[in-house]
């Protein structure tokens, strides 16, 4: 677009994966009737797509005996929507950067901030599940959570995502005869405080400055020559905000003879 070569962070799918780390491993327990014995224990499945579409593939088997793999309950969870967020924006003309060698580094312009909303689903046939499977989300959200992502490996960057808990909402369908299965939803929306990433580019790494001053009426006449550079000259900084200081060569022009 606009004349740049083609790049691709992967940065949307790597917020997607965030979101759903945070909503995975979670175990549910059923109990025996004194509440304290654990009869068993599994891990609720976590899925990606759509709330209408897992309710088709779950009422279409009122019994739940058809695949394992729609069995409740679940979780399901789905990108809905993205928004800019000004109040995140900073200077535009600011950059990242990594260096690869002593000659040539890796630059980034900053991302542009968007907010991620998330919207999912938690699939129960009793309230008990429901409500377990809640208290293992919820507790962590204060309305917020944050988790650290590395969203641009090239740089070697890792940037702190909060994520937002909306709010939280059931339903539960009664429709059906006595002999079908009750099924109680729980939704939950969250917004992700995320970024999207430009291109990543190749540069050279400046080794040195020169610097002259001279007459502002006669710009061929130098009165000074100031040049810097790294000392030492020839170590690459372990980061890019390492300093080894600088070392100056000043020689002052003793007659009209420099010339531009």
């Amino acid at each position: 677009m606009l004349g740049n070569a083609h790049f691709y962070n992967r940065t949307i799918r790597k917020i997607v994966i965030a979101m759903g780390t945070v909503l995975n491993d979670i175990q549910l327990v059923r109990y025996t009737k004194d509440g304290l014995t654990a009869k068993e224990k599994f891990k609720v499945p976590l899925s990606y797509g759509a709330k209408e579409k897992y309710l088709v593939r779950i009422t279409s088997d009122p019994t739940l005996t058809k695949s394992v793999n729609v069995v409740v309950p679940r979780i399901s969870f789905e990108l809905t929507g993205m928004n800019y967020d000004s109040s995140r924006k900073q200077q535009t003309t600011l950059m990242n950067c990594s260096t690869d060698t002593n000659t040539s580094s890796k630059t980034q312009y900053l991302p542009v901030p968007y907010d991620f909303t998330f919207d999912a689903a938690i699939y129960v046939r009793n309230t008990e599940d429901g409500t377990q499977i809640l208290e293992q989300i919820l507790p962590f959200f204060t309305p917020d959570f944050t988790v650290t992502a590395k969203l641009v490996p090239s740089l070697n960057r890792s940037y702190d995502l909060p994520i937002i808990l909306n709010s939280v909402s059931n339903e539960v369908d009664y429709e059906g005869d006595f002999l079908t299965t009750r099924l109680i939803i729980w939704n939950l929306s969250f917004t992700v405080k995320g970024y999207i990433f430009p291109g990543v580019k190749d540069s050279k790494i400046i080794r040195g400055a020169n610097t002259r001053i001279v007459d502002i009426a006669n710009t061929s006449q130098v009165y000074v020559n100031i040049n810097s550079q790294p000392n030492p000259a020839n170590t690459s900084p372990d980061t890019p905000d390492d300093e080894f200081g600088f070392a100056e060569i000043i020689i002052e022009a003793p007659d009209a003879s420099w010339k531009n």
